[in-house]
């Protein structure tokens, strides 16, 4: 019967969106967000579809929208002394209303130790990852002896690439001035992520951040420090785990990334996706809460509603006729 009640929950999830808001001109639908273009505005959906490897999954996750949103809403809020960001409202749990800017088309990658995508390719033999060098002698999971940053090259379709910060000025991606502007808040976001997530017993692995320029001012966007653009271990037991090569606790959508491997998948040609059984999807989803609870310190509010699209074209159309 408990098991019965929690597929029932699962069946309220935001898998595709369709709206048509007034003065819209384009819409874009991302991997996990569908941004709809109104005027100098952006409203940002945040679905439940759930992406591994630069590919969608097939089962959404409830929930797992409005959990994102609201984690990134709070770390937005929490660091706009740090740098100006996008956000300019969060109408309802699964949306954000924000400036319009130009992407910078890179993600700033940054890792504080060595885990997930970095562990593999050490373990492969790489010691050079977009042009950084990484030390012999390390372990998965250990701490790096200063914090990296690793960039991508952000794909407006197909694969995201790594790219070396030297190749990113080589081809004038963006100029120095402002790769060097996105350096410096890349590091002071990752060292604030990291304090708070110390606080709540975290720790912040890596993660990686996205800028604007809005006027020619560099602006964070997109999410920050959320579960599925960071990876996060438990802080208690991780020296001891480390000292005994055991797997690190973590909160993250690393464990995802790992059921997948497991079963035969890394996004690869000719690799077929696997099912994914519901009772793992209700695990990733309670995870998703978890970590929610965690970082705002409040508990969060499951929607029940029977059409949350519906209360998101309201909440959307109220928030615009009063700008």
């Amino acid at each position: 019967m408990k098991a019965e009640k929690k597929m029932a929950t699962a069946l309220q999830t935001i898998s595709t969106t369709d709206f048509n808001f007034p003065g819209q001109s384009n819409v874009y639908h991302g991997k996990v967000r569908d941004v709809y273009t109104i005027g100098d505005k952006l409203v940002v959906i945040a679905t439940d579809r759930i992406s591994a490897f630069d590919h969608i999954l097939p089962k959404p996750i409830p929930h797992k929208g409005a959990v994102l949103n609201q984690i990134a809403t709070y770390f937005l809020n929490a660091t706009k002394d740090i740098v100006p960001n996008w956000l300019l409202a969060t109408p309802h749990p699964n949306v954000s209303i924000g400036k319009r800017c130009e992407p910078v088309r890179i993600e700033m990658v940054v890792r504080g130790y060595l885990a997930g995508y970095a562990a593999r390719e050490y373990k492969a033999g790489k010691r050079i990852l977009c042009g950084v060098a990484l030390p012999e002698g390390l372990k998965e999971n250990d701490k790096l002896p200063k914090s990296i940053i690793t960039p991508s090259t952000k794909a407006v379709e197909g694969h995201d690439e790594d790219i070396s910060r030297e190749d990113i000025l080589k081809r004038n991606i963006v100029s120095e001035e402002v790769y060097v502007q996105m350096e410096k808040y890349t590091f002071a976001l990752f060292e604030r992520g990291q304090k708070m997530a110390n606080d709540r017993g975290l720790i912040l692995v890596d993660t990686k951040y996205e800028f604007g320029l809005d006027n020619g001012k560099v602006i964070l966007i997109d999410e920050i420090h959320t579960p599925d653009s960071s990876r996060y271990f438990h802080l208690e037991g991780y020296e001891e785990r480390q000292k005994k090569g055991e797997p690190q606790k973590h909160l993250s959508k690393e464990f995802v990334r790992e059921w997948l491997i497991e079963n035969g998948f890394q996004g690869k040609d000719g690799q077929k996706m696997p099912d994914m059984p519901d009772e793992f999807v209700i695990t990733i989803s309670e995870r998703y809460i978890e970590l929610h609870d965690l970082f705002t310190s409040a508990k969060f509010v499951r929607n029940t509603s029977s059409d949350i699209q519906a209360n998101i074209n309201e909440a959307v159309l109220n928030y615009l006729s009063k700008v």
